[in-house]
This record gives structure tokens, C-alpha cells and sequence, in this order.
């Protein structure tokens, strides 16, 4: 088996808000994504993560790092919370990241954690 991250990316852009009864729905559906990834021992661990300005950037400096608010970056999508799995293979774990897309709509990054021998 080996470890992915189902990263999930939400976008900066303003979007129409969602009623009382669509988050419900959604956080019900996410919820039983969830617990079907429990039930497969699929899931290691997952995390939703705070708005972009709450995010702080440590930068290496001389004499010493030096943590600024950030990230600052251009771009219109921003990560919002990941998944950590274990899938059999890319495909198994490119099925559960298209469960969860369909369920919140929004873009899943698949990528798989680099092998490191003797750990």
C-alpha cells in the first residue's frame, strides 16, 4: 500500500454563499466519504485549514528565519484541507479523490508520498 494526499484546493474567487440546508447536505456527504475511508482503512488522517489570511511564511534569514504574514501568493485557488490515505495503487486513490470532488466541488490534487527506505 502506498500514501497519497487528496490536497483539496478552494478557490479565492466570491462565490454565491451556500444556504443553512446546503451545507448540511454537503457536510453529510463529505461526512459519509469519510467514514466509508474509516470502514476501507483508507483514511491515515485529513485536516481542513483556515482562510489564507490567517497563514503565516517562515523565510530562511541571516542571522535567523524570520516569519512574515503570507502566503501572498498570486493565484486564484488556495489549499483549503487535504486527505491523507492509503491506497492499493494511483487508480484507487484517483476513485476516492473523485468522490470527494464530486461531493464538494471543488479541484483534488493527487499525489503520492515518496518511498523511504528503512523508515
Amino acid at each position: 500500500m502506498s500514501q497519497y494526499m487528496l490536497a483539496v484546493y478552494g478557490s479565492s474567487e466570491p462565490r454565491e454563499p451556500m444556504t443553512d440546508e446546503e451545507m448540511e447536505r454537503g457536510f453529510a456527504v463529505v461526512h459519509g466519504i469519510e467514514e466509508e475511508m474509516r470502514a476501507s482503512n483508507t483514511l491515515v488522517y485529513s485536516g481542513r485549514l483556515l482562510d489564507p489570511a490567517r497563514a503565516r511564511v517562515v523565510r530562511p534569514g541571516r542571522p535567523v528565519s524570520k516569519a512574515t504574514d503570507g502566503p501572498f501568493a498570486e493565484t486564484k485557488e488556495h489549499l483549503g484541507g487535504f486527505y491523507i490515505i492509503e491506497a492499493a495503487d494511483l487508480d484507487a486513490a484517483l476513485a476516492w479523490a473523485s468522490k470527494v470532488t464530486d461531493a464538494i466541488h471543488t479541484p483534488i490534487e493527487v499525489r503520492p508520498f515518496m518511498d523511504v527506505p528503512n523508515r
